[in-house]
């Protein structure tokens, strides 16, 4: 058993690894940049060391100070939660050549899988199918004028590396693939330090769907379930659910069919601990690999509610060296979990952030409502990170009653100062094709078109 773990991450995650490391009698230390010194992170943890200034440049990317902090507070292990270094391969073999345990998988499977346009090998090399597009790094405009020749507009252009949307764009012609190819090298240098950019076919309005896995160091690996992640604003994920109305419609066979090769791509990698292995499907129920995150998701509760299982803890116990306690024929799935991310955003301005004290907080409570977050009244939301507050989370025994807990949810929710996607998402819950299920990726462009982006910003 571990006795301290270092939380190298700051806000609601920060706090859920500390709740997770209490329980299991576990010491924690949390470390925080000059902009997070009242951060509930930092009150929560039994110990805090300052790493740096606000920016995550000079903090929480800093591996030197990271683990400089580990070995003054003397720990066993460092948990990375999402974002920052929590895919970073070095870091984790940095970790390892402290002796200090690393939450997450191996640098090995990080490293097969890290490269975008290398994981896509081995998905095919795996059998799962991947969208048409380059076998490796496109190196320069004429490669890729090439590429979208020849397997047809319209492209996504993508950053090899990171996540979250930046350095993403898709193009429909010559003259955007140019402009689209160096805009995306410079936002994913700027973002993850890799210019690398890869091209794909573009598949237009599909379903975002993911599959949670839990691999052990003795080689199981086990998937706990689908979420569907559709309900996206510049290709950042707003609205989260499981199971996806979109498989429990048309397409139940996918569910067991994306598992299998979910878990698939996870035994090839050799992978350890915790990861999502993420799929786009069109409107006819074919799927196609999209990337493996390798650490923790955002989403993280809604599998938690459906499957009653704590995923945060269980990457403790891996990362201990204990092996899975359940079997695939194990897990069942009970229930309906959908997720809000509560983002100080305005979503009527192109959901620009919306940084600053907030005034008043209350969180809404009751029978199956959850909140994940490291908010409260008087915090300053910072302007240098990410601009989620929290998350709201909320199960039911069937669809139904989990979005009309949402939506009684989001109504109690009161948050005063920034501006919050609040009143949207309450459109979004209210919305007669989303409460039947029927929605893809580009649902919110839609939403905020004509005169129904005037009716709910007139509600709002």
């Amino acid at each position: 058993m571990f006795e301290k773990v270092l939380v190298a991450n700051r806000g609601e995650i920060a706090v859920r690894i500390i709740r997770a490391c209490k329980e299991l009698n576990v010491r924690t230390v949390a470390v925080y940049s000059e902009a997070d010194a009242n951060s509930m992170h930092v009150q929560m943890a039994d110990e805090a060391i300052c790493i740096g200034k606000a920016p995550a440049s000079e903090s929480y990317l800093r591996i030197d100070r990271i683990i400089s902090a580990a070995e003054i507070a003397d720990v066993d292990a460092i948990h990375p939660g999402y974002g920052f270094l929590s895919e970073n391969a070095h870091f984790a073999d940095v970790c390892d050549s402290c002796n200090i345990r690393f939450i997450g998988p191996t640098s090995r499977a990080m490293m097969a899988l890290e490269d975008k346009a290398v994981s896509r090998a081995l998905a095919k090399k795996a059998g799962v199918p991947v969208a048409p597009g380059s076998e490796d790094v496109v190196e320069n405009e004429q490669d890729a004028l090439a590429i979208a020749k020849r397997i047809g507009y319209p492209v996504m252009i993508k950053a090899v590396a990171g996540g979250g949307g930046r350095g993403m764009r898709p193009v429909h012609n010559d003259i955007s693939l140019v402009k689209g190819y160096h805009t995306a090298r410079m936002e994913a240098e700027k973002a993850f330090g890799n210019s690398g950019v890869y091209i794909e076919k573009y598949i237009e309005n599909p379903h975002h769907i993911e599959f949670q896995i839990l691999a052990d160091h003795k080689g199981h690996v086990i998937h706990l379930g689908e979420r569907d992640c559709s309900i996206q604003r510049r290709n950042q994920k707003l609205i989260e659910e499981t199971p996806s109305p979109f498989i429990d419609g048309k397409y139940k066979s996918l569910r067991k069919e994306m598992g299998k090769a979910a878990v698939k791509i996870a035994e090839m990698a050799h992978y350890t601990n915790a990861g999502t292995v993420e799929f786009i499907v069109d409107n006819k129920g074919k799927f196609y690999f999209l990337e493996v995150n390798k650490r923790i998701q955002v989403e993280h509760p809604i599998t938690e509610e459906v499957t009653g299982i704590d995923l945060v803890r269980y990457q403790i116990m891996i990362a201990m060296g204990e092996p899975l306690k359940h079997s695939q024929s194990d897990i069942q799935f009970k229930g309906h979990a959908l997720e809000c991310r509560i983002n100080a955003e305005d979503p009527f301005d192109d959901f620009r952030p919306s940084p600053g004290r907030i005034e008043m907080y209350y969180q809404p409570g009751g029978r199956g409502v959850r909140v994940d977050t490291h908010a409260y009244a008087g915090y300053t939301v910072p302007a240098h990170y990410d601009s989620m507050i929290g998350k709201l989370i909320t199960y039911g025994r069937d669809r139904r009653e989990a979005m009309d807990k949402m939506n009684r949810a989001l109504g109690e929710m009161m948050i005063t100062g920034p501006k919050t996607t609040i009143s949207f998402q309450q459109a979004i819950l209210q919305d007669p094709n989303f409460r039947r299920g029927v929605y893809s990726t580009g649902f919110v462009d839609q939403l905020l078109t004509g005169t129904r982006r005037e009716l709910i910003q007139e509600k709002a």
